[in-house]
């Protein structure tokens, strides 16, 4: 085993079942107050932060774990569902960036009340092709992963709006396109750099790590896809990926 392996065997055992517990723990004393005492808001909110920050916590070791078995050609082949993914992804980006409308998206009826929310909240979506309606035959942890990513750094960087389009008969075709600042063209080459901080700061005051678009380059590369983005300065960005199906 060399160190790479033992980082990720570390990463699995001695991680994931804290983290776990800790999004478990914070769970119970938010919905279960017959049983371990009542909240007052201040105390609340401080526990909504806290298992927020847990749960990005988990994703960032999932994510780490699923480019370790891309890396490794590990693959599941299953039939998903582009629509439910697509749902999915939003749910959890809107969490991180938009928590406010947390509670509308989860009471909504039916996809087109989802997606509605959405668009009055700045992210249109455009469903087309054949994977509107069939099954996509592939990896669904690794393909929510690339559209959860590029979704979360459009919402990261825009201004006001995000547009996600998701079309293609053979290979699924994702865009996600951002109105934000741009990325100058001696920049962009290092876009796909793991663990390169952006100079430009995004909403939030936040810097990333790089790591979201690395993963996405890494999985896309390893399923013989293509990602290719287009950018001006001021104008925005917009990312798309063409991933083949799995095949036999």
């Amino acid at each position: 085993m060399d160190d790479r392996d033992s980082l990720i065997d570390l990463l699995i055992h001695d991680l994931t079942g804290p983290l776990t517990i800790a999004s478990t723990g914070i769970n119970n004393l938010l919905n279960k107050e017959e049983r371990y005492g009542q909240l007052n808001s201040r105390q609340r909110n401080a526990l909504k932060m806290v298992l927020r920050n847990t749960s990005k916590a988990q994703t960032f070791l999932h994510e780490m774990i699923e480019v370790y078995r891309s890396e490794g050609g590990l693959f599941r082949k299953e039939q998903c569902s582009i629509k439910q993914i697509l749902r999915d992804s939003l749910f959890e980006a809107m969490e991180m960036f938009n928590p406010d409308i947390m509670e509308k998206l989860s009471l909504a009826v039916n996809p087109e009340e989802f997606f509605q929310i959405l668009k009055d909240n700045g992210v249109v979506v455009r469903i087309e092709g054949k994977y509107n309606a069939a099954p996509f035959v592939h990896d669904q942890k690794k393909i929510q992963q690339i559209i959860r990513n590029l979704i979360t750094n459009a919402l990261k960087y825009r201004r006001e709006q995000v547009n996600i389009s998701i079309s293609g008969d053979d290979d699924l075709v994702v865009a996600v396109e951002d109105d934000g600042s741009g990325i100058p063209p001696e920049k962009q080459d290092y876009v796909f750099k793991r663990f390169l901080c952006s100079k430009d700061k995004p909403k939030g005051d936040e810097r990333g790590l790089g790591f979201g678009l690395s993963c996405v380059k890494t999985i896309v590369d390893t399923i013989k896809g293509k990602i290719t983005l287009t950018s001006r300065e001021g104008k925005g960005t917009c990312f798309t990926v063409h991933i083949p199906p799995l095949q036999p």
